[in-house]
């Protein structure tokens, strides 16, 4: 019988240690969920310009300028406003966006060729906005009430050291996907990439962020995405430009009945 010394009883408990520390924590991730949040708290509004380009699985692609609206709201989910610029068939477009930190998103799509404002219903939230890869749920606020949260382990991404997070919706009913696995670095806890797994948990799609810069010392925003679906071949980039915060945006420039006479 093997003699079991006292170094290799050691060894055996610094490994049974390391074990029990790597082991997905569900506080851990609802610790580091809540940083992050807390870090983009406190912007008041801010305004953007941004271009999305729609390529399909043969690399054609097409181009759509939209303006971009946020107004943070104290004890909910942030109002956002996305109204298309061009090209001329989808000019004057208006997605409205009521995110909430428990409840389901409230969204109104204003479609100038019919001249009515459309309720986004909790069933037609999973589908394609405007063509693009990203679904109207993925448009609406990420809450952290709305999700469990689970680190998984520390990796090496992108030359930067992240955390790597599991996110799961509470209410698996009224979302497109079964859970998201989430890259967030450890500086600045800003999210990096994130692939989203369907209800059949396959992987459906694959989210890429970069170019941040920091504004009022204190935010970072992204200066590119890129959302690339797996089953389809196609992908869907955003190119962020010229933002502007503290811009004195207020509720009246969210509100559904001036929809129509958004441009």
């Amino acid at each position: 019988m093997k003699k079991t010394t006292c170094l290799s009883l050691l060894m055996m408990l610094l490994g049974w240690s390391q074990a029990v520390t790597a082991a997905p924590s569900a506080e851990k991730g609802l610790a580091i969920a809540t940083e992050a949040e807390q870090r983009g708290n406190g912007f008041g509004d801010f305004t953007a310009m941004m271009k999305m380009v729609l390529k399909n699985q043969h690399g054609e692609s097409s181009e759509r300028i939209i303006q971009v609206k946020t107004l943070e709201v104290q004890d909910d989910g942030d109002k956002g406003l996305l109204i298309f610029k061009s090209p001329r068939d989808v000019k004057g477009t208006a997605l409205l966006t009521f995110s909430h930190k428990t409840s389901d998103n409230d969204q109104w799509l204003y479609l100038p060729a019919l001249k009515r404002v459309k309720r986004i219903n909790s069933r037609n939230k999973t589908g394609s906005f405007m063509g693009s890869e990203f679904s109207y749920e993925d448009i609406g606020g990420q809450e952290i009430e709305k999700y469990t949260h689970q680190w998984l382990r520390d990796e090496t991404y992108e030359q930067q050291d992240c955390f790597v997070l599991e996110r799961r919706p509470i209410h698996p009913e009224n979302s497109g996907y079964t859970r998201q696995v989430i890259w967030m670095d450890k500086q600045e806890y800003r999210v990096l990439k994130v692939d989203y797994y369907d209800r059949k948990k396959t992987q459906l799609k694959t989210l890429l962020i970069s170019g941040y810069q920091k504004y009022m010392d204190k935010y970072w925003q992204p200066s590119f995405m890129v959302i690339t679906n797996h089953q389809n071949g196609k992908s869907t980039e955003l190119h962020w430009t010229d933002y502007q915060f503290n811009t004195g945006l207020t509720n009246r420039e969210f509100n559904k009945n001036n929809l129509t006479r958004k441009r």
